[in-house]
């Protein structure tokens, strides 16, 4: 790919992420093109549709949150290293707003087993130090709750994390 190309690709992934960020999924095409600086064929020529555009933002995402995954398993306190990475896995269900339901046709999927292996890489990590019990997709869905009861309040995410996390002690109420 020319290095023209690869910046105008670029660019428009990296619009296309704030535009989702502020819209959703189904954020207009022709913004994000024009947010970009682009016309809606070099959008097109780059993205044969919609989920391709999707999927790209969507695999960069992925990459950074599982990619803090792998820096957190050499962390001193393996159960702060899980909360850590589960409080960025509720910035990432905020930030995507949708994005991840819309794709389950394209890379959703993958992505899903890349986020799942990371967290399970941690959660195996943090063994007796959480309760035997919790599961890695139980983790990820009460992180999607979270995300979805405190919609684009932060602090508030990070309150109703503390409080769910509480109970992943050894010892909590079973």
């Amino acid at each position: 790919m020319r290095a023209d190309a690869r910046r105008n690709r670029d660019r428009l992934v990296s619009v296309a992420s704030q535009v989702v960020a502020e819209q959703g999924a189904e954020a207009s095409l022709e913004e994000i093109a024009r947010r970009a600086g682009v016309g809606s064929a070099t959008l097109h020529r780059h993205f044969a549709s919609r989920l391709a555009l999707l999927d790209a933002v969507f695999a960069e995402r992925v990459g950074e949150l599982t990619g803090l995954g792998a820096a957190l398993l050499v962390a001193d306190d393996p159960a702060e290293a899980l909360t850590e990475w589960l409080r960025a896995v509720v910035r990432h269900v905020v930030r995507n707003r949708g994005l991840g339901t819309s794709l389950l046709r394209g890379t959703g999927e993958s992505c899903h087993a890349r986020i799942l292996a990371a967290g399970e890489a941690l959660v195996s990590r943090a063994a007796g130090t959480i309760r035997p019990d919790v599961s890695t997709e139980e983790l990820l869905r009460l992180a999607n709750g979270v995300a979805l009861a405190a919609e684009e309040d932060e602090g508030l995410a990070d309150r109703l994390l503390d409080l769910a996390l509480t109970g992943l002690r050894p010892g909590a109420a079973q």
